[in-house]
């Protein structure tokens, strides 16, 4: 009982917990834009830097229907845990795509001067389910 209200009371005192919600927020937008096919406002959420990697809003529409199309199309999105990777902030989702199947995929959130943006997204392997 007294080794869980230290961990608690050092995971509420992490700079990470500390942006839990606006980096979940800035994510689950993004997503929606995607629903909406608003991939202007899809666009917004992403980095500077992968902002100039597909220089417009189309570019990167196209690139996540193609390649993320559970995230352009998602059934569930349920956020895991946000961790510290070597000083690098990176969200884990799960997204059920519109077949049922789960996928894993970590958010590298970068803070800007418009709040948090998504930097890279990478699928992750799925987690060892145990019995």
């Amino acid at each position: 009982m007294r080794l869980a209200a230290i961990f608690l009371a050092l995971s509420l005192g992490s700079p990470a917990f500390a942006q839990e919600a606006p980096i979940q927020e800035t994510i689950q937008s993004q997503i929606e834009a995607f629903q909406a096919d608003d991939f202007a406002r899809a666009f917004a959420f992403a980095s500077p830097n992968i902002q100039s990697l597909f220089g417009t809003a189309e570019n990167f529409g196209a690139m996540v229907k193609d390649g993320y199309p559970m995230v352009y199309r998602p059934s569930e999105v349920e956020m895991l845990e946000l961790r510290d990777v070597a000083g690098d902030l990176w969200q884990r989702v799960r997204i059920i795509d519109q077949a049922g199947q789960a996928h894993y995929l970590g958010y590298m959130m970068i803070e800007t001067p418009e709040g948090w943006q998504i930097n890279a997204v990478q699928l992750l392997p799925a987690p060892d389910i145990g019995v």
